[in-house]
């Protein structure tokens, strides 16, 4: 019997990865400080964070309730101003398959 080299480091790295994909099955909350980060909004819009995006559309948000209150259509027109997305579902969207991403791969 012989050993393919680099076979039990591709064991250990696929391991990893099928415990990392277990632990988000299911729901999981994540905040948007942890999907926003500062590295996702300097890449994809004008602004280091959620709360300077917020601020630039003159959206004053304090609680989930606020945020769930502005109109779908006007988030979408700011969105489409200040970032590289053509809607807020498309944003939220692309930071949640990066978060996805770097958790299994963490």
């Amino acid at each position: 019997m012989y050993k393919i080299k680099g076979f039990d480091e591709f064991s250990k790295e696929l391991k990893k990865l099928s415990k990392n994909a277990k632990r988000l099955d299911g729901e999981n909350n994540v905040s948007f400080a942890e999907l926003f980060t500062r590295e996702f909004m300097v890449k994809y819009t004008d602004f280091s964070s959620f709360e300077e995006l917020l601020e630039a559309g003159n959206f004053i948000v304090n609680s989930q309730e606020d945020f769930k209150a502005i109109p779908d259509d006007v988030f979408d027109e700011h969105i489409k101003s200040v970032t590289k997305f053509s809607s807020w579902r498309e944003m939220l969207e692309k930071a949640s398959a990066e978060w996805v991403e770097k958790k299994l791969f963490e």
